[in-house]
């Protein structure tokens, strides 16, 4: 853990036992909640001090809170300790601003899973390719041929390993939840990616590094890539893109699934697809997008005059 954010934590740490005379249990839990959110930082390879923190970052955090399964209630409890934390560090004038004041918990299951439309996907594989290291350039492009083109969970992609992906067949092993193995097929689009990838970049910075594994996908330094890793490499895509939406990774398996489902596709084949234990878990992405509505609309609802037009 960073020295200077741990110093900061057990600086709060004895403000609340000694002036507002929490309990330990209570110090305790405030302590793991705000050294979680600092481990993050540094899983994720940005080991930023607090004082640099800023919206984007929590809404990094946030992304990966939801992705990883914390519940509601977890969340709010996680955010209202770094928010009482903040509020410490901005009274003792040692960070300007609280960057959590304003997260709003949302339930998710009041909304519909939010997805990528074709322009903004676009947009995303177009700021990809433009990384400045080109080794990573290629690195990033892979990451979301792969992420978009087969529904994967983040996890998922990060413990991918060379064996694990058939790139003559187009078909890959992965390891889902509860360590349950699918097959998954993938288009041209991600085997020409993961091919230009493995030879153009990953070969050459696992050389260059002296590494030995047998993970598909590194970081800058060749080692394996965690998934806080790959996170942390998607939420710069998505911030350097320029769309102004609140986005985050796990959308571009949302977008897998509502391609799937309204180009024809079954509902338990996409259930396979994405390692779903239940149906009723796929069944959130059985909406449609608004171009779906309004062309099923147009062909099933005939007015009279349309059917008759003389």
């Amino acid at each position: 853990m960073n020295q200077s954010n741990q110093k900061l934590i057990q600086l709060f740490i004895k403000y609340i036992i000694n002036e507002r005379q929490y309990s330990d249990n209570t110090a305790r839990a405030y302590h793991d909640d705000i050294s979680q959110f600092s481990e993050f930082l540094a899983d994720s390879g940005v080991d930023k001090d607090f004082s640099l923190i800023d919206s984007f970052d929590v809404e990094v955090y946030l992304s990966h809170l939801h992705d990883f399964g914390d519940n509601n209630n977890t969340i709010a409890r996680k955010m209202s300790s770094l928010r009482s934390f903040y509020n410490f560090l901005v009274n003792n004038q040692i960070v300007e601003d609280n960057p959590f004041v304003y997260v709003n918990i949302k339930k998710h299951t009041n909304h519909l899973p939010r997805f990528f439309y074709n322009k903004e996907l676009d947009k995303l594989f177009e700021t990809a390719k433009t990384a400045k290291n080109p080794l990573l350039a290629y690195r990033n492009t892979s990451l979301l041929e792969v992420l978009y083109g087969t529904g994967i969970r983040v996890s998922e992609c990060a413990n991918l390993t060379l064996d694990d992906v058939d790139l003559s067949n187009n078909m890959m092993l992965v390891l889902g939840k509860g360590n349950k193995e699918r097959y998954l097929p993938f288009g041209k689009y991600a085997n020409d990616a993961i091919t230009e990838y493995i030879h153009k970049s990953r070969n050459v910075l696992m050389d260059k590094f002296n590494k030995q594994h047998p993970y598909l996908f590194v970081d800058q330094h060749g080692s394996h890539i965690t998934s806080r890793g790959i996170e942390y490499v998607l939420n710069q895509i998505m911030k350097k893109s320029g769309l102004n939406t609140s986005i985050h990774p796990h959308m571009l398996r949302h977008t897998f699934a509502t391609q799937m489902l309204n180009n024809g596709a079954d509902l338990r084949t996409v259930q396979e697809l994405l390692g779903h234990a239940n149906l009723s878990t796929t069944q959130i992405y059985t909406h449609v997008t608004k171009e779906k509505l309004l062309k099923n609309y147009q062909n099933f609802f005939k007015r009279r005059d349309d059917e008759n037009p003389d």
